[in-house]
């Protein structure tokens, strides 16, 4: 990409994380720590490598992408307003009664959402289930999912990478948001992921290792997974918790739980600077 396409790519990831600390706040509660250090991927994946149209979200030969750690949707949310699949505004009423926009993805009635998640360890069945039906049907779309490092402890994960792997669903990239926070603390305290690498491998996987707020390292990552054949590709991106709000960075704190006044206007300032300084 040349600099101009990074420059844009480094503003509406701003532009995400200001949507997503907006929408945490007016819900009242939700995951903001997660969906910042995801955010910088959300818009690669949406603005960059996708192929998607919010005017058909239907389209049978759209690529498809699962948040399997669903609870971390705001960054989703607005990265899919941005791309036009229904208005910013509609963040605002995030996890409201009534409100389009769940605490969870819903794929019924929220535009631009392949597929309801939140029950962690089950979005990448329900990827690796995508991928089969395009091979399957002889469709060219491909299929992506992102995971969490503490979603890596669940069982399921690891039956859905034996059947990917099984099933050579070449058209399946996988991304995990490795921040090493989960809600109960540090993921290595908790049940350690240690040579996380070498077990994607022996599953059957082609491994790449990036970092996570790097759009050209993502390029370079997405590019590749698109030239495997005869097995899936996972991405392991390294990122920061809370990535961009300097109070949030590095914090097992911040979870879980929604910025007060005094938080949300410490942190809309802080990424309205950031925005400002990139567009001078």
């Amino acid at each position: 990409m040349d600099k101009s396409e990074l420059l844009e790519l480094k503003k509406t990831a701003c532009q995400v994380r200001l949507w997503t600390i907006e929408g945490v706040f007016n819900a009242k509660s939700g995951h903001p720590g997660g969906s910042l250090s995801a955010a910088d991927m959300m818009t690669y994946l949406y603005f960059r490598e996708m192929n998607t149209d919010p005017s058909q979200p239907k389209a049978p030969g759209r690529d498809r992408f699962v948040l399997s750690k669903g609870h971390c949707c705001p960054a989703l949310y607005a990265a899919l307003a941005l791309k036009g699949f229904f208005p910013t505004e509609e963040i605002k009423s995030l996890r409201h009664i009534g409100a389009m926009l769940q605490g969870h993805p819903d794929m019924k009635n929220t535009p631009g959402v392949d597929m309801s998640s939140g029950s962690l360890g089950q979005g990448i069945s329900a990827a690796c289930g995508m991928a089969l039906a395009g091979k399957l049907s002889g469709e060219a779309y491909r299929v992506y999912a992102m995971l969490g490092d503490g979603e890596c402890e669940e069982g399921q994960v690891w039956e859905a990478l034996m059947f990917a792997a099984h099933m050579k669903l070449d058209n399946l990239c996988l991304m995990v948001d490795y921040n090493g926070l989960q809600i109960d603390g540090n993921v290595a305290d908790v049940a350690g992921l240690d040579h996380l690498e070498e077990k994607f491998a022996a599953f059957g996987m082609e491994v790449l290792t990036i970092n996570g707020h790097d759009f050209e390292e993502m390029e370079a990552a997405f590019a590749k997974a698109r030239t495997v054949k005869g097995k899936p590709t996972v991405i392991i991106a390294r990122t920061v918790k809370g990535k961009g709000v300097s109070y949030m960075e590095d914090q097992v704190g911040w979870h879980g739980k929604a910025p007060n006044a005094d938080e949300y206007r410490k942190a809309m300032d802080e990424l309205s600077a950031q925005l400002k300084a990139l567009e001078a």
